[in-house]
């Protein structure tokens, strides 16, 4: 499966970093690819094993807010 999510308030490759490695974490993500300019968190995940709302709550624990 795959998801793009709308991340906002990464400004710099530290943010971009930070919300990779929290997706990363998430037991059923096999890929992730963080573009800092448009503000998007493309996820490649295996269905059944991570939700939406765990992806959306590993980002806003980093302190981004997803739309």
């Amino acid at each position: 499966m795959e998801k793009t999510l709308d991340v906002k308030g990464m400004t710099c490759n530290h943010c971009k970093q930070a919300v990779t490695n929290a997706l990363q974490e998430l037991e059923g993500v096999t890929r992730v690819e963080v573009d800092l300019d448009k503000g998007k968190a493309h996820v490649d995940y295996a269905e059944g094993k991570v939700t939406e709302e765990q992806m959306k709550e590993a980002i806003e624990d980093q302190g981004y807010d997803v739309k």
